[in-house]
């Protein structure tokens, strides 16, 4: 995707192939509210995703808090920028059986290029599996990796 903002929602919306990584994550878009900065996604977590003992590895986990966090900010953006994950910190609060999770993200709050993200995941039983801070920068498309 090297469009920015606007590659994003033309994914979600069905119109462009989901990046690799997400489409890997089996993610699912369900709903966005751009006013409000929150995103509401699903990803398939597969037995290709256990540990020895049948559980979801952790950092699959984090790839989807992840790839819930940075979203809701995405869906916040202009078609022509971009956001740049600075930090993320993730909490596991039990195990995750594979099967579908809903991953729910925010922007808790905004200043200048600057942003505070929240993500959540749950499970079938909607019991929270993990949950995720992010700190994201806004950057314009020309100054992303790999744009010319």
């Amino acid at each position: 995707m090297s469009e920015g903002a606007g590659a994003f929602r033309e994914a979600m919306e069905g119109r462009a192939p989901l990046p690799p990584a997400a489409a890997t994550l089996g993610m699912e878009f369900l709903d966005a509210d751009a006013a409000s900065g929150t995103i509401r996604l699903a990803f398939t977590a597969t037995e290709a995703f256990t540990n020895p003992v049948g559980n979801v590895l952790g950092a699959f986990l984090a790839a989807m808090l992840y790839d819930t966090a940075g979203p809701a900010l995405l869906a916040t953006l202009r078609p022509d920028q971009f956001q740049s994950t600075l930090e993320l910190t993730a909490s596991f609060l039990r195990p995750a059986r594979p099967g579908r999770l809903i991953g729910t993200g925010r922007v808790v709050h905004r200043v200048g290029d600057i942003a505070f993200l929240e993500a959540a995941l749950t499970d079938g039983e909607e019991r929270l599996i993990a949950t995720a801070a992010a700190t994201a920068r806004v950057i314009a498309m020309d100054e992303a990796p790999g744009a010319a």
